[in-house]
């Protein structure tokens, strides 16, 4: 029972993962742009948590890849579409609204045809942009968006939808331990403080406040783990 318990463990930071997508769905359509995106982002801290967790944990199976695939296409393809939508999209009307519905259509071709790529190959490198890199970055750009020209938007989100289903090799962290790319997190957690200094946490406190130390103790579980062994050796 322990074992079935400990071996659950990932799945839940998958559903928590999809359960971000549903809600940010629901900020978007209510007004609430900078949590909807916000929403995506701890998405994100979730997504790279839980294949990381299911291999510590030697719980890998399938049903935790499909259940990942279903998750990222809620909360890194039709979440962060209806996001643009509502942003900036909705001027177009009935063409905004079938325009932004590319972005899961190209993000739904680009996981299906990862699922069945060779397990070696994806350890080493991704073929097209990864759907929750490319969710994130429209996240990023619906929080920022009222510094950058609204031309912007439109360029970036039509590269990513074919920069997606593209065969460039992108290069996978699978396998490179997490704090070594202390940068990336750094302007990770720079950006929600930004957006927590810019008043969104009068919105929207608690979640960003559990979700950020919880992450911040994950990446120094995995240094003192990484070094740990390091002395083993």
């Amino acid at each position: 029972m322990k074992i079935r318990i400990i071996k659950s463990i990932p799945n839940a930071f998958t559903l928590g993962n999809l359960y971000c997508g549903f809600l940010s769905i629901g900020f978007a359509a209510n007004g609430q742009y900078n949590n909807a995106a916000i929403l995506i982002l701890i998405g994100m801290m979730l997504d790279s948590m839980d294949g990381r967790l299911a291999r510590m944990l030697k719980a890998d199976s399938t049903l935790g890849k499909e259940l990942d695939s279903l998750a990222d296409i809620v909360t890194f393809g039709i979440a962060p579409s209806f996001l643009v939508y509502y942003t900036y999209f909705y001027h177009f009307e009935l063409l905004g609204l079938i325009v932004a519905g590319l972005f899961p259509l190209f993000g739904a071709y680009r996981l299906a045809r990862f699922n069945i790529s060779s397990t070696k190959s994806s350890l080493h490198y991704f073929v097209g942009v990864p759907i929750t890199a490319a969710g994130g970055i429209l996240a990023l750009l619906t929080l920022f968006g009222s510094y950058l020209p609204n031309i912007i938007t439109t360029v970036v989100y039509t590269a990513l939808c074919f920069l997606m289903v593209s065969r460039i090799r992108i290069p996978s962290l699978k396998e490179v331990p997490l704090p070594k790319y202390g940068t990336i997190v750094t302007i990770f957690l720079g950006c929600l403080v930004f957006v927590i200094y810019k008043g969104t946490y009068n919105e929207f406190p608690y979640l960003i406040y559990i979700a950020v130390p919880l992450y911040i103790a994950y990446l120094a579980y995995r240094f003192v783990k990484k070094h740990k062994k390091e002395h083993e050796a």
